[in-house]
């Protein structure tokens, strides 16, 4: 069955932003690690934001000061804030636990950064 599923991607002009939604299972929400990851045309997958099952964060140095991501326990969702958006950005965004788990790895939800 499907234990996560991403949102929230688009075409954004640069400087934009975006939120994406990463919907979990609860006794994935509730026990793991959570993290964004994000693989861009001819460049490996790559976390770039995480948030332990208490709260705290830990941003890429590629994306501090831009991106925020957070939790919402009642709902059991992953957030991922994205500002002032550069083109690149452009990268297919993945949520999953930290660290990965093969199984996880769904879809992803594409961002695009043009004008």
């Amino acid at each position: 069955q499907v234990q996560l599923v991403e949102s929230g991607g688009g075409l954004v002009q640069p400087g934009g932003s975006l939120r994406l939604s990463c919907a979990a299972s609860e006794d994935i929400f509730r026990f793991y690690n959570m993290g964004w990851y994000r693989q861009a045309p001819g460049k490996q997958r790559e976390l770039v934001a995480q948030i332990t099952h208490e709260g705290r964060t830990n941003i890429d140095d590629s994306v501090k000061g831009r991106f925020t991501i957070s939790r919402d326990y009642a709902k059991n969702t992953v957030y991922l804030q994205m500002d002032t958006l550069k083109p690149e950005d452009t990268a297919v965004y993945y949520c999953n636990t930290v660290p990965a788990l093969q199984r996880y790895w769904g879809q992803g939800t594409q961002v695009t950064v043009s004008s």
